[in-house]
């Protein structure tokens, strides 16, 4: 078990290394310039986000897809994933991070495209599509269509399911001294109400979990920055100087460099947002969407909610936090959160708890869905009931277990789902523009496909 543990850690060390950061990025920033910078229709795509249209084809509302896939990504990168970025790297990878989901939201435009163009209908009635169909139909590699939903089925079991199961388990231990047996069993029983039940009771759940866990952490971070409020512009300014120049940051940033602030900064961004990945197209292709570019333009509002949302309150709350309680020890992203929020009297630490354990539960309801997908791809199913049960048992074993292995066998997973997803953005490019100046540029949002 060591052997393979040192074996993965090594491969997921390489495979998310300067390699994976430098494609992941550079299809961000090659997207934005060959889409016309769509990041122009934001408030467009939060528009629509919310617009119900029961008269276009597929299975859940686009807010229904939205959160979803919000729901997948929206985890503990946000939180403790920001403060180790912060720990390594300095301030600067706020900035970073920060970037990284700007230029993100094409990527993520373009794989929520991809996913309506390619999309097929079951005879069941059902709606389904994602990379593997765009991969299959858009470019005829099939067989690379069968590695991506291999990896994502794996992936699911991993970063999905297993670990996040565990951080519940500790998290709830740890505060309140339930045994972690238990805590499975429950966090079995939840899923399995929500899971059995397909992506409309995924999607219905998630439409009221996402906003009010969403809502409810943001307003933490602004009681915090309004506690700081004297530290909050100097934390911008820091962030911004340390970002070109760690040195800067002083204290025990000072052995920090730009290469570790944009590493950690654009590393964390890109795995907590999830663009290139790969994984939130699967459920964008059940958005009920009259064209690819509408729900195109509301999956685009994921990473913003994402990243340069929620990551960057995340990052200021922490480093005004160093800046205004000099005592705060950094070198442990985990303990740097804890403090910060523990700030807020009484209420700041069970909020941080609460935040952490249905971010990590939301996470296993998306991705439950995006494994059965990727099942349901390889086996030509219409549903999957024994993938959603071996999903549920892994969740109890998940919070009873030590993950060293599973953590760098995901890692591992989610890092070869985005190598196909990225072949495939990058050869369908001219769809993707195609597509979007027909329908975005020439003002035809409206039209539906095939007019």
């Amino acid at each position: 078990m060591e052997t393979i543990n040192d074996l993965f850690s090594l491969l997921s060390s390489f495979l998310w290394g300067w390699p994976m950061i430098i494609l992941l990025l550079g299809t961000h920033i090659f997207l934005t310039f060959r889409l016309r910078v769509p990041q122009r229709k934001l408030f467009t795509g939060i528009r629509l986000s919310v617009q119900k249209d029961d008269k276009a084809q597929g299975d859940v509302s686009q807010f229904g897809a939205l959160a979803t896939a919000l729901a997948a990504t929206i985890g503990t990168g946000n939180i403790v994933g920001v403060a180790t970025a912060v720990a390594l790297g300095g301030p600067g990878a706020v900035l970073w991070c920060w970037l990284t989901g700007i230029f993100g939201m094409s990527t993520k435009y373009a794989e929520g495209l991809l996913a309506v163009k390619y999309r097929v209908r079951g005879e069941d009635g059902r709606t389904y599509g994602g990379p593997m169909y765009a991969l299959e139909r858009g470019l005829g590699l099939k067989w690379l269509a069968v590695l991506f939903a291999i990896f994502t089925a794996l992936a699911s079991f991993g970063i999905g399911c297993t670990v996040q199961a565990n951080s519940i388990a500790l998290l709830a231990h740890e505060t309140f001294g339930i045994p972690t047996w238990v805590v499975g069993i429950v966090v079995c029983a939840l899923t399995g109400a929500v899971v059995l039940g397909g992506v409309k009771s995924i999607a219905r759940v998630c439409t009221i979990l996402v906003p009010f866990m969403a809502v409810l952490y943001v307003l933490g971070c602004i009681v915090i920055l309004l506690m700081n409020s004297g530290y909050v512009w100097p934390a911008v300014q820091l962030i911004v100087r340390s970002a070109f120049n760690p040195s800067a940051a002083g204290g025990g940033f000072v052995g920090a460099t730009v290469m570790m602030a944009a590493r950690y900064g654009i590393a964390r961004g890109l795995f907590s947002n999830e663009s290139g990945m790969g994984s939130a197209p699967i459920v964008a292709a059940a958005a009920q969407t009259r064209n690819p570019v509408r729900q195109a333009l509301v999956s685009s509002t994921g990473t913003f909610w994402d990243t340069v949302v929620i990551c960057a309150l995340t990052g200021l709350v922490l480093v005004s936090s160093i800046l205004a309680y000099p005592d705060i020890t950094y070198a442990d992203g985990a303990a740097l959160t804890k403090v910060a929020f523990s700030k807020i009297p009484y209420i700041g630490a069970p909020l941080l708890t609460f935040g952490i354990l249905t971010f990590a539960f939301s996470t296993i309801l998306g991705w439950s869905y995006y494994g059965e997908s990727a099942v349901n791809y390889i086996e030509r199913r219409k549903t999957n009931r024994f993938y959603r049960i071996m999903y549920i048992v892994a969740l109890f074993f998940g919070s009873i277990i030590n993950l060293d292995v599973i953590w760098n066998i995901a890692d591992t997973m989610n890092a070869l789902m985005a190598i196909p997803n990225l072949v495939c953005l990058l050869l369908l490019s001219k769809v993707v523009a195609q597509e979007t100046n027909k329908y975005l540029w020439g003002n035809r949002l409206d039209e539906e496909m095939g007019e």
